[in-house]
């Protein structure tokens, strides 16, 4: 069976979707103030674990070392309101990148968890 990353088409598909993402990040006022001046880092980091994440190279750990999301993420206030946030541009991007059903719904439900998991606010 392939991997995510090879039936989506590989690194053009993540970095594709990295674009779409931080397009809508780009003019968030919730999000926005979260990420540095410059986002080009931060797109390249993203790309690179989703890459590796789905079945690709792992260019990410090779360059970076353990993702380490939580610890990564921690200085970072991120309650509800930031992670549906975060969310509704991700799916935004998953959506219109016009997968068949099964691709998109399973990056959509790792999207959810993982943006459940790095909320570090009590509500």
């Amino acid at each position: 069976m392939s991997s995510l990353y090879e039936r989506v088409g590989g690194k053009p598909f993540f970095t594709a979707l990295v674009e779409r993402f931080y397009k809508g990040l780009a003019t968030d006022p919730l999000l926005r103030p979260l990420y540095p001046k410059e986002l080009d880092a931060s797109k390249e980091h993203l790309g690179l674990f989703l890459e590796q994440y789905w079945g690709g190279p792992t260019t990410y750990s090779d360059q970076r070392g353990h993702p380490r999301l939580r610890m990564r993420h921690a200085p970072f206030v991120i309650g509800v309101a930031q992670r549906y946030a975060w969310l509704r541009h991700m799916t935004a991007a998953v959506k219109a990148a016009g997968l068949p059903e099964s691709d998109e719904q399973e990056l959509l439900e790792y999207f959810a968890m993982a943006a459940r998991s790095l909320e570090n606010v009590a509500r």
